[in-house]
Formats: C-alpha cells, structure tokens, sequence
C-alpha cells in the first residue's frame, strides 16, 4: 500500500521515478505524483495525477520535469478522497515537498497550531501537516536541514516512511522510517530510496534496509543515518531481483499467473524441509530447536489471508501437536487484555512482513512475557523478519496480484511442517511423521491435479455473472477455505460473499437462501461430510443453488439445484491447501466475466502498511 521511490542522481531521473513507481503498482494506489528539483532554475516542480501511474507518465511527457533530484509516490487514500489535491507529494511554499506512508496520529493537533500560525491548506492529508511544519522550522532556522527534518520527527505520533526534499537544499533527499519501510538504494555517484527495493532494480542490486526510527540523509556520494542522538552504520545487502517475476508470460493477468505457479513455489517452499521420511527441522535455523522444545501453547496473529493461513495452522497445531493455539486478528490483538501462558509461542504470518497492524502485534507482544518469536514470511530483509526471532519463509517469490494466492497456499505448506515438528515433541511416532511427510511430498503434483479443473470452474463461472451474493460454507478446518474463497470472490469480483461454518445455517443465515443466492460449499470425503450434507439439504429445501467441491466417493450427484466439481484424491492432512484452489479459481473467473481489473481491485493494497 502506498509506494514511495527517490533519486539523487547526474543524470536526470523522471523515468527512474516514474519507472519505480511502475513496478510498485501491484501495492495497490489510487493517485499518483512526483517531484523534482530543476538543476539550472533550483525551483520545485511536481506533477500529480489522479488514477493509475501511466496518467502521470502522460502527464510528464506533455511538459517534462528536469531534473537530478526527486521522489515520487503512488497513494492508497487513508486521509482524504482520491484526488489531485490529496495525492503526494504534498508541498509547503515554493522549497519543500514530501511523499508519506503510513498515518500520522496526532496531525489534528499539530495543524491547529500551524493554523494558528497562518499556514493554510490545499488537502485533507495528514502529509501535508509534515510539509508545513517542517517549512515553518526551516524558515526560522535555514542552516541544518537534515537536523529541521530530525526536529520535526521527533514530533509525530503514528507510523510513517517519508521523504522529503527541498529546492534550497538541492542536492539531498531526508528519509525516515518509524513503522512503514524504507530502503536505500546504493548507486556508484547517485543513490536511491524506495519504499521497497522491487522498485530500483533497474538501477541497483545493492541495498540498505532503515531500521525502526532511523533517519537518513542521502546525497550522490554519501549516505548519513541517525537513530537517536547517534549516527549508526547499516549493513548493504546486494539483492538479485529477478524481472520474470514481474511478467505475465501467456497468463491473462498476474492473479491467474500466481494460481497456477503453485505447484512450483509449493515444491520450493517445502523443498529443504523435508526428506522423503522426515522433517528437515534444522532447515528452521539453529535458533528454532529451544523455541520449539520449550513450547507448550501457541499464539498466531495475522490479518486477513494470512489470518486464515492462521485458523487453519490452529486446527493442525492442535490435532497433531496436541498443542492448545489461539488466533487473533492483527488490528484488534493489541486492545485487549492479553493473559499469556507459560512458555507460549508467539507467531505472526504475513506476505509482506511489513503489514502494520501485524508488525504493531508483534511488538506489543514483546512486551508480554512470550517464550519466542516466529515468523511465516514471503519477504527476506522485511521488518518481521528482522524483528523475529526465527523467520520461516515461504518462498513464495513476488506476489503482485493484489488478492493473494500462492502466498497462501505456501503459508500454509510451512505451517504443516511447523506442526509436525511441534507434534514430534509431543510424542508423534517415526511411522506418523512418515506419513505426513509423504502426504507432503505429493502436495505440488496434487495441486497440478487440482488445476486440470480449471476449465470446468471457468464454465461454472458463468452462472455468477449477474449476481450480486453468495454464501461459502465448510465445517471444521474447512471453514477457514470457506472464509478464504469468500474473501477471494469479494476482493476482486466485488460481489458480496459471507462464508460461514455450515453449521451455523439454521441460525440466520438460512434466511438470506434464495434462487439468486448461490450456496458455495467444500465437501472432502472426511468424519463432517455427512453432517455437511444435512445442512446443504436445509438450503435445496428453499430453493437455493448449490455448488459444491466434493471428493469424487462423497456421493454427490449433479441436479437442477445442485452443481457438482469432483475433486482430486488428497490426504485429510492437506485438504485445506487442495480445496483453496478451486475457490481461487472461481474468483479469478468470475471477476473476468464482470470485467473488473482482477489484478488491482478497488480500495485494496497488498501490502498494508497503516493500521
């Protein structure tokens, strides 16, 4: 959510800026703008623009901006509406321009005041209030702005990255970093900034990750951080970011690419972890072994698809570890009274790693007593990474579609292997852990089995054209699937879906089945199937429509009322990860037949850095 990109350079940087801002697209955003600082005039230009990058593009093209140094942004609105007005960077008089992720707390109180002291403003945004307040220090002191920038962070509450430049300082770019990431890029006589390093890498391979309250200043050859009072030295890592991610290939869009790349970055993520006989525990890092010995419960934290990744971890980790496990949604766990068990394992899993609600709950549960701190991750260097004590990642490689797929089904695959190494603890025998370790290696070619529907499901697609509800069901460790494809099908067909356990029907949601409320159930042949069938003959009873992903000996047939896809043979252990897939799928298809732009719905980020 929101992206941020910078150049101090030689040569002139528009298209780096609007390059990098290109590829930070699948973020999510709804404006878009740049700044820079003209090398002959030293005046300030900026150009913004409602909607996508390529108007910004046009926009520039019409009437070039010269210059050497700038930053630019792509904005997903959290104060104020889409607008040209409200969109970044935002300025103060004729020197002073910033870009912002993240949410300033306490901008009320510090606009009253610069109210009060004449400044007017042209937004509804908490960034502007940054702008002006650094312009009003810079306007009495007009020595040190690196040191006015510093003044003015120390007065704001709330999470931010910002960058900020000024045409009377011309040949820096200030960065902070407190909640919301920001990288430097290192170049050979220019350097770089981003809100995250996918952005630079048509300029550099080398980077320097800000830590939490580090502020920066960045010139052509020199690049300054403070933490504090005190400057500090951060180490440069060299990334090799790899472009065919970012290409579609022969796929329609990026969201159809990443549900059939599943089985490729299921085999890599499992790939390491496991034998054919056994768990790799050692592949979790040296530092996994005295976490996981010493565990008695379990805490997982996350928001939304990572959240259900966590709900289907809970029934795992308490069927085959015997391990109590709780999980709470990110937003809501660092607001209420938290009463810890001894030697609780605390877990929080995100695509990003930089998910602010997530990150925040990680760091209020610091504070509580945890006995460690894991991490189920798709991004190396992020702040959960870096902030946990042991980082599992899923490999699941670069996920642009905004609606995540194969993020999920690798959280997934690393939280089975989590929860037969908790289970070996617990007294799982050597023929047990065999077992579950073959059901795993067959995971990849299963999934490819599962993506030979996808024709079938396309044709299903098309009785979900002209509505505008659905229902998901699934009992047991299914209704966390169940929640998953509703989540999907909203996201990105924007047709209202609610998933439910089945067994709940009778108690209100009953009331909503009708001819034009289609009924979406997951049916594996397991111990609820038959208690899953009663439910769905409550909704046949009042004339709904039902379409149901079954195991092909569950016994269901097609009729007027009744849509029928037979499902692969799975083991019980990994029916969630296999009937994830086709809800995936019906969501993809069913967004392509409304036409909605399936890779970037409206109003979501894929990387949700504000609370």
């Amino acid at each position: 959510m929101c992206g941020i990109v910078g150049a101090v350079a030689q040569r002139p940087i528009a298209d780096i800026l609007i390059e990098g801002l290109r590829r930070l697209e699948y973020r999510g955003y709804d404006s878009a703008g740049l700044a820079v600082i003209d090398p002959v005039t030293q005046q300030l230009r900026c150009i913004k623009t409602a909607g996508k990058v390529q108007a910004l593009s046009d926009a520039e093209h019409a009437a070039p901006a010269h210059g050497v140094v700038g930053i630019a942004h792509t904005r997903w609105a959290t104060h104020g509406k889409p607008e040209v007005r409200n969109a970044h960077p935002q300025v103060s008089g004729s020197s002073i321009a910033i870009v912002h992720n993240g949410i300033i707390e306490n901008f009320q109180e510090i606009k009253q005041e610069l109210c009060a002291e004449g400044y007017q403003f042209a937004s509804d945004t908490d960034t502007e209030v940054i702008a002006h307040l650094i312009h009003k220090i810079w306007q009495r002191e007009r020595r040190d702005f690196f040191g006015c920038v510093r003044q003015v962070v120390a007065r704001l509450s709330g999470a931010y990255g910002l960058a900020v430049i000024n045409s009377e300082q011309p040949d820096s770019i200030i960065v902070a970093r407190s909640g919301s990431p920001i990288v430097i890029g290192v170049g050979i006589g220019e350097n770089f900034i981003a809100s995250d390093p996918s952005a630079l890498g048509q300029v550099t391979d080398r980077f320097i990750y800000l830590e939490e309250d580090d502020i920066a200043e960045v010139t052509r050859d020199k690049i300054t951080i403070y933490n504090g009072t005190a400057p500090v030295n951060r180490e440069t890592v060299r990334l090799h970011l790899d472009n065919d991610e970012v290409l579609k290939g022969h796929y329609r869009h990026y969201m159809q690419k990443e549900i059939f790349e599943q089985p490729d970055v299921v085999k890599n993520t499992l790939q390491g972890r496991i034998s054919k006989t056994q768990i790799l525990e050692q592949s979790f890092g040296v530092a996994a072994k005295a976490f996981l010995d010493k565990a008695k419960s379990v805490q997982i934290v996350a928001c939304g698809t990572s959240y259900h990744a966590g709900m289907v971890a809970k029934s795992w980790i308490e069927t085959i570890a015997g391990l109590p496990c709780g999980v709470d949604i990110a937003s809501e766990y660092r607001y209420r009274k938290v009463l810890v068990p001894q030697d609780c394992l605390f877990i929080t899993i995100s695509q990003s790693g930089e998910t602010a609600d997530t990150l925040a709950a990680l760091r209020y549960a610091k504070t509580l007593g945890y006995a460690g701190f894991f991490t189920v991750c798709n991004v190396a260097n992020s702040s959960l990474v870096r902030e946990s004590d042991v980082a599992l990642m899923t490999f699941a490689g670069r996920e642009i579609g905004v609606a995540s797929t194969k993020a999920f089904t690798t959280q997934l695959a690393v939280l089975a292997v989590l929860a037969v190494a908790l289970a070996k603890r617990r007294g799982l025998s050597a023929a047990q852990e065999k077992d579950y370790v073959k059901d795993l290696n067959q995971l990849p070619q299963t999934i490819v089995d599962t993506l030979a529907l996808d024709a079938d499901i396309k044709q299903l697609s098309n009785d979900f054209g002209e509505k505008h509800h659905a229902l998901f069901l699934g009992r047991g460790v299914q209704y966390p699937v169940a929640k998953e494809g509703a989540l999907k099908l909203k996201e990105i067909s924007y047709i209202h879906a609610e998933a439910y356990p089945a067994g709940e029907l009778k108690h209100g949601p009953l009331a909503l089945v009708d001819a034009d409320m289609p009924v979406i159930a997951v049916a594996p042949n397991n111990e609820l199937l038959e208690k899953l069938k009663s439910n769905l003959q409550e909704v046949s009873a009042r004339g709904g429509q039902l379409y149901v992903f079954a195991h092909r000996e569950a016994g269901f047939q097609n009729n007027a009322g009744l849509s029928v896809l037979n499902m692969p043979h799975c083991s019980k252990f990994l029916e969630p990860i296999i009937y994830t897939i086709p809800l995936q799928l019906l969501a993809y298809h069913v967004a392509v037949l409304r036409g909605t732009d399936v890779d970037r719905p409206r109003n979501l980020a894929t990387s949700l850095t504000v609370e």
